[in-house]
């Protein structure tokens, strides 16, 4: 069994990474403002890609498998939008999506740009409209309430599972970025002469940061090829404390300047904190391991 990403999947998380480049982080930013057309034209490009399709694809090489590197990746580029709602409705829906999909858990994420979208209800999917904008921790995280409209067919028990899957892939991936911008910080900021990033106690923190995230991408991977809810549950909850480990360390390395909203380190704070507890709470994923022991 392989718990690291294959070459082929390296080389399409490499392919994703040059795709969106620093696109998607001015996406992200006017997405937050209510201008969707930037994010929207990253999304037709990634549609172009197959990308919200291999839900549909059999396990192992392909897949979840694939989807899992394709989601840190756009985790690591704060790319905004109901892509995770959008990649699981094949399994709603039986078929690939009719473009951008949104789906109630229980707020729906961006309902009004969606060209879909739904909410299950017990056993049953149903098309729904969306109703009241709610606040959000994420300004790139619009959620709304949703009417139920139409019983379409039965739901599928599988999507919970992989929506809670990508969530955890979506959150490793935002907790590299803060590493990585986190280093990019201590290597300039100069402190009583020195760069931060030459003290002790500061490579110790971004060390303990790095290990986290490295200890969660093996439980990811093997969650992705053996999709046992117990393993998701395991890979959802330790790709969430590396992620916020890492969140936690950008704040305290870069100072006040993390908080402001101009900085970029706010984008993956924001999504951070919104993630860890959306498809499932810290507490419900430990609790379906506890259960499976």
């Amino acid at each position: 069994m392989r718990f690291t990403p294959s070459p082929q999947q390296r080389q399409f998380a490499s392919s994703l990474h040059d795709l969106l480049g620093t696109s998607a982080l001015d996406a992200a930013r006017a997405w937050g403002r209510g201008d969707p057309a930037p994010g929207l034209a990253l999304w037709r490009k990634l549609a172009g890609l197959g990308l919200f399709e291999l839900a549909l694809e059999d396990g192992g090489e392909g897949g979840p498998a694939d989807l899992v590197v394709a989601f840190e990746e756009l985790g690591r580029h704060a790319m905004p939008g109901p892509l995770i709602e959008t990649a699981v409705a094949p399994l709603l829906l039986g078929e690939a999506p009719p473009g951008i999909v949104s789906i109630a858990a229980p707020l729906a994420l961006d309902a009004d740009i969606a060209d879909l979208v739904l909410v299950i209800d017990g056993e049953f999917v149903h098309s729904a409209q969306p109703g009241a904008l709610c606040e959000s921790i994420d300004p790139a995280r619009r959620l709304f309430e949703v009417v139920p409209t139409q019983r379409l067919r039965p739901a599928s028990t599988q999507a919970y599972d992989l929506a809670a899957l990508l969530c955890a892939a979506q959150l490793l991936g935002a907790g590299r970025a803060l590493l990585e911008l986190t280093v990019e910080h201590a290597k300039q900021r100069i402190q009583f002469g020195r760069p931060i990033g030459s003290f002790q106690a500061v490579k110790h923190r971004l060390a303990e940061v790095l290990i986290g995230l490295e200890f969660a991408r093996p439980l990811l991977h093997a969650a992705a090829i053996t999709l046992a809810p117990q393993d998701i549950s395991a890979a959802k909850v330790r790709c969430g404390d590396a992620a916020q480990a890492a969140a936690r360390a950008a704040l305290q390395i870069h100072g006040a300047i993390a908080y402001t909203r101009e900085y970029r380190a706010s984008l993956w704070l924001a999504k951070t904190t919104a993630l860890a507890s959306a498809w499932g709470t810290r507490a419900h994923h430990i609790d379906r391991v506890l259960a499976a022991l």
